[in-house]
């Protein structure tokens, strides 16, 4: 048009010019039509009619209340029913873009829950990372929060298996001072046997330890984690501020101390934004809610009957575990616990040890095999009891610079024995 306009050229020569035809420069040249622009697609109506959406809302809405998560409409599972039922002619990828749009125009909205003085507990477990012995080592946080007060409870172990999960429980209780009347849980396999939901079949010793605590329990469905948000909340704030910086200890027993400690702060000081209460008196008022304790705590021990080998050791699982050799060929009891191993013989605890979660090891106290060497002094260099008992080598080398050394390294291992390094 510039051409036509102001340069004066016939439309002839700007057709040839510019290499287009006549007729589109007249247009141009009159104004008829504004440079680039394209004129409007006649599409195709859209294979994504009501009725499909209808349809594809139906499946979304269905999968809502299926309580298997693992079992629900993919896109490709929507498009396959589409054609069968409905006779749809367009493509997979079109409908997985309208599932894709449809799905994130669904909303979660939860109602808020309330809870009251001593209705129910939330359990769950997480994982932190603590530093043992120098090691870098995972650990599993239990933990516990009463719902009206939201008082926390965590306890750590080097795992989650039954005994564990049961012995956790009973500590929780203690530190609570009570059981709630509901225990809301996942649908955890030390709880539960098959089902989810409503419909758990629960495990035959869970089921014996809940009775003992007269409380019932209550499985979420899968996949609804708000339906134990409390909880969830709590694993990810105890790893945040009640393990960080992470924590350098030399056993359970001093982590779970230091986690009591911060739990019996977190009640003393904190205080819930929006809530009149403070937690701490929160707590006081849930505690005369809660159901009595009974008198004997339940034994969440794993137990098996077993007999003492002639290195005086006790298998248990895949490791083996010392005892003081005068019960050797005898038939004892072991007691796992979570943390220990006690072994009884006709209801006299003869040995304890810290529990082992490594395979095929040997754990020995020397004192159980002290009577032995002394009978048999000249084996006191090579005993592996002795070797494993991470004494000082000055002592050796002390002993073996006497007279007759081997007994008097064992009057030096009797006299450590009695009265200590």
């Amino acid at each position: 048009r510039h051409l036509y306009l102001v340069e004066g050229m016939s439309q002839r020569s700007i057709a040839k010019q510019l290499g287009i035809s006549r007729n589109t420069v007249r247009r141009y040249c009159k104004g008829e039509q504004v440079p680039w622009e394209r004129k409007p697609v006649k599409r195709a109506p859209s294979v994504i009619t009501p009725e499909v959406i209808d349809f594809i809302k139906s499946c979304l809405q269905e999968d809502a209340q299926t309580p298997n998560k693992r079992q629900k409409h993919t896109a490709q599972r929507i498009y396959e029913r589409l054609c069968e039922e409905k006779g749809f002619t367009g493509g997979c990828s079109t409908i997985r873009n309208a599932v894709k749009e449809l799905r994130d125009k669904i909303p979660k909205v939860y109602v808020p829950p309330a809870f009251e003085p001593g209705e129910a507990i939330q359990v769950d477990w997480g994982q932190a990372t603590i530093i043992l012995n120098g090691v870098k080592t995972e650990v599993h946080l239990f933990c516990m929060r009463l719902c009206h007060s939201i008082a926390p409870f965590v306890i750590a172990y080097p795992s989650e298996r039954e005994e564990t999960f049961l012995e956790a429980h009973v500590k929780g209780f203690e530190f609570f001072g009570g059981v709630s009347r509901d225990l809301i849980y996942d649908n955890l396999k030390t709880a539960v046997k098959e089902g989810w939901g409503k419909t758990a079949r629960e495990q035959d010793k869970f089921a014996a330890f809940r009775a003992h605590y007269a409380y019932r329990p209550v499985f979420c469905n899968p996949g609804e984690g708000h339906e134990k948000g409390l909880v969830e909340n709590l694993v990810g704030y105890a790893r945040r501020n009640f393990l960080v910086p992470v924590p350098r200890v030399s056993s359970f027993e001093e982590l779970n101390q230091l986690l009591q400690q911060r739990c019996l702060k977190y009640i003393e000081h904190h205080k819930v934004q929006g809530r009149d209460m403070s937690v701490k008196e929160a707590f006081a008022l849930e505690q005369k809610a809660l159901l009595p304790l009974p008198l004997k705590p339940y034994e969440s021990c794993k137990s098996a009957e077993v007999r003492v080998d002639y290195f005086s050791t006790v298998r248990f699982e895949t490791n083996s575990y010392s005892v003081p050799v005068k019960w050797a060929g005898k038939q004892v009891t072991v007691k796992a616990s979570g943390l220990k191993i006690n072994i009884y013989y006709r209801g006299e605890k003869i040995a304890s040890h810290p529990r082992c979660y490594k395979k095929y090891q040997t754990i020995y106290q020397l004192e159980h095999y002290i009577p032995l060497i002394e009978q048999r002094p000249r084996s006191v260099f090579h005993a592996k009891p002795v070797k494993e008992a991470q004494l000082p080598e000055q002592i050796f080398t002390y002993a073996k610079k006497l007279k007759n050394p081997d007994k008097a390294m064992v009057r030096l291992l009797r006299l450590i024995v009695d009265q200590g390094l």
